[in-house]
């Protein structure tokens, strides 16, 4: 039978996927989370504007019918999130549901979380609020512009605690699923729609997000509104905040640990999860230098084909200045060092890298898990082809 061959994971790998993207962020050095927490912010900024403008200028069309302003402000909006996730930038509201998602599946300590959270959040203020600014020393905070970002102020701090801290949990809960769309689909324009209705959606209805909030409340701020800074504060940012978590943490990450991972005592999938590389998965340049040279017993072959040279499998497997690029799980093989900290399996793929004594891998389970049948599989076809 024909392999079916599909653009989009399961919910299962996708889960996986998600959390995996949780445990990168916690192997990636805090000078880095916090640049990518400050691109996202201004990068809300951007998409924040576009809403603004646009939606701000049918002030008129909108007066009978309020539901065009706010459709056509949530139909523009979700450009900010299509950057954000598809150039890697750090959003708290991820932030809030990928770190526990891999803290959950045994990939991460859990001390990542208040860590990346708080630099995450700091940095998301930094870059929405110097947008803010930024815009607002050019004179593009005027006219319909600012009168839309007073009103919305005014709107989003006029609701007691408990009622933004709940429009906070469901707008997370929107804005991680447009997150574990995004992973799902393997192309372009299946991220974009997985990302631009589920932002669109909260955005519509109301809902709170504590970035974007950062950028509109200090447009708000500084176009001259009644509120102030306290009331931003304390009646938004606050309850936001809160919720955002609540979402991410409990509704996103735990729920779907129950659903496909190990709080639910689910099996690992065997399907291919993420492209990796030597930085986020901590590999040194030795991994690449063994590939290349053939030490250490590692051997980069076709699933089926002949073994080709050591500088065709060091090709094959895209061996660059940046590191080792691979689309297989990588799991840590003491085995294998010091040169190499990982071995590479997978099934689907063209090529698989393995390990001279490949009996050795089986005492060295993925993250904690008990190797699969479709793991020994693996590991039987790479012993066969060194045979």
């Amino acid at each position: 039978m024909p392999e079916v061959v599909s653009l989009c994971k399961g919910p299962k790998e996708a889960y996986e996927a998600f959390a995996d993207k949780g445990a990168e962020l916690c192997r990636k050095p805090l000078l880095k989370v916090f640049h990518q927490a400050v691109y996202a912010g201004i990068y809300i900024g951007f998409g924040g504007m576009l809403s603004l403008v646009i939606a701000g200028g049918l002030a008129d069309v909108s007066m009978n019918n309020p539901t065009i302003q706010s459709f056509v402000f949530a139909a523009l909006f979700p450009v900010n999130l299509l950057i954000i996730i598809l150039t890697g930038g750090v959003l708290f509201t991820g932030v809030s549901a990928t770190v526990p998602a891999a803290v959950f599946e045994k990939k991460a300590h859990w001390s990542h979380i208040p860590k990346l959270l708080a630099i995450s959040w700091i940095g998301n203020l930094i870059g929405g609020v110097i947008f803010a600014l930024l815009v607002t020393y050019c004179d593009m905070n005027l006219g319909a512009t600012a009168e839309l970002a007073k009103h919305t102020i005014h709107k989003k701090c006029s609701k007691t605690f408990l009622q933004t801290l709940i429009k906070g949990i469901g707008c997370n809960w929107l804005v991680c699923m447009a997150v574990f769309l995004s992973g799902q689909a393997q192309d372009m324009a299946g991220k974009m729609v997985g990302i631009w209705f589920p932002i669109s959606c909260f955005v519509a209805i109301g809902f709170e997000h504590v970035p974007a909030n950062m950028f509109v409340l200090t447009m708000g701020l500084v176009a001259g509104s009644e509120e102030t800074v306290l009331d931003a504060l304390w009646k938004n940012m606050v309850p936001t905040t809160l919720g955002n978590f609540v979402a991410g943490f409990i509704f996103v990450a735990l729920g779907y640990s129950y659903a496909f991972g190990e709080l639910g005592g689910n099996n690992k999938s065997p399907m291919v999860l993420t492209r990796c590389s030597s930085e986020e998965f901590g590999l040194g340049d030795d991994l690449a230098d063994a590939l290349a040279a053939n030490d250490h017993g590692l051997k980069a072959m076709p699933a089926s084909a002949p073994e080709p040279s050591a500088k065709e499998a060091a090709k094959d497997v895209e061996i660059g200045d940046s590191g080792v690029h691979l689309d297989f799980t990588f799991s840590p093989a003491s085995a294998l060092a010091p040169a190499a900290k990982a071995v590479v399996e997978d099934l689907k793929s063209a090529y698989m890298l393995a390990y001279e004594g490949a009996g050795d891998l089986r005492r060295t389970p993925i993250w904690g898990e008990q190797p699969s049948p479709a793991k020994h599989r693996g590991e039987k076809a790479a012993q066969a082809s060194l045979n």
